[in-house]
């Protein structure tokens, strides 16, 4: 869930950097929507690793 977060700050921070001429709280709101989207990329790598290792906890089953 944190990935949304920084996600979210990161393009306030940029549209806010773009509007003012700040080019540093730009690139700081392009680095933080850069970490949001690490942080998803990892959670669906481990997410997969739990699938292939457990094939019965599928995460795209509902759960009883």
């Amino acid at each position: 869930m944190g990935e949304w977060n920084d996600k979210v700050k990161g393009k306030i921070k940029e549209t806010a950097g773009v509007a003012t001429g700040d080019r540093k709280l730009e690139a700081e709101g392009k680095a933080d929507t850069f970490k949001g989207n690490v942080k998803g990329k990892i959670e669906d790598a481990k997410r997969a690793i739990k699938d292939a290792v457990d094939p019965d906890r599928r995460s795209d089953q509902p759960k009883p």
